[in-house]
């Protein structure tokens, strides 16, 4: 196991650390509130279709709690020092759409995992990672269509291992800028989550990509592949 530190001097005017710091805490208090309304609203529901729609608000709230904990870390990237150690590739999918499902669900939409015999390990921190994979998926919820299914993948590349969440959406337009193209939302987003997402990404010495498709896209972050075997 090793450590990664990050030695960046902290300038707020210069990298916006501490605005975003301060937005996050000032979205934090009123979003948590609308959370716990919500819950309590749950409980003297009368009726599937009014619980459904507090169901969504209630998942939905949390999603938005995820996304101000995410901009939480990020606004402290340069402060710490972050665990790198072998994560099982396929394992940390199946369980970010364990975690997604009841968000799914409520939509009327479906997340699966890519089923394959073996599972590649990843040297990366497995809490930035995680988060990654569940920014892609927050973003392929909103974009995907209905009755269709959001799929997470691993592929294994070179000495690389690619961790990719396909959708069945809007496609982005093509971008042809250098070798390393912004990563950027679909038209309507502001492209927040996918801005967090490169950000964990450099700090892991990974990048972050998209694919396009004729019905849809792929979004994706390519890790150090791990010399350590995998037991599963």
């Amino acid at each position: 196991m090793t450590r990664r530190e990050t030695s960046r001097t902290y300038d707020p005017s210069l990298d916006g650390s501490f605005g975003l710091l301060s937005a996050a805490h000032e979205l934090k208090a009123p979003t948590a509130l609308l959370r716990q309304l919500a819950l309590e609203l749950r409980e003297i529901a009368e009726g599937d279709t009014e619980r459904r729609l507090i169901d969504q608000m209630i998942l939905t709230s949390e999603r938005s709690l995820r996304l101000t904990s995410d901009l939480t870390k990020t606004a402290r990237l340069q402060d710490g020092l972050f665990e790198m150690e072998p994560v099982n590739a396929q394992q940390l999918c199946e369980e970010v759409a364990h975690e997604l499902t009841p968000l799914y669900r409520a939509h009327g939409r479906t997340i699966n995992v890519r089923p394959r015999r073996q599972a590649p390990l990843v040297v990366a921190n497995r809490d930035l990672l995680r988060r990654v994979l569940l920014g892609f998926g927050d973003n392929a919820l909103h974009y995907s269509h209905e009755d269709t299914s959001v799929v997470l993948g691993v592929e294994q590349r070179d000495r690389f291992v690619q961790l990719g969440v396909r959708d069945q959406g809007p496609i982005l337009p093509y971008r042809g800028v250098g070798t390393r193209p912004a990563v950027t939302g679909r038209p309507q987003s502001s492209g927040l989550g996918l801005m967090i997402a490169q950000q964990f990404a450099d700090v892991m010495n990974g990048t972050v990509g998209t694919r396009r498709h004729k019905d849809g896209m792929t979004f994706y972050i390519n890790m150090a592949m791990s010399e350590q075997l995998s037991l599963l």
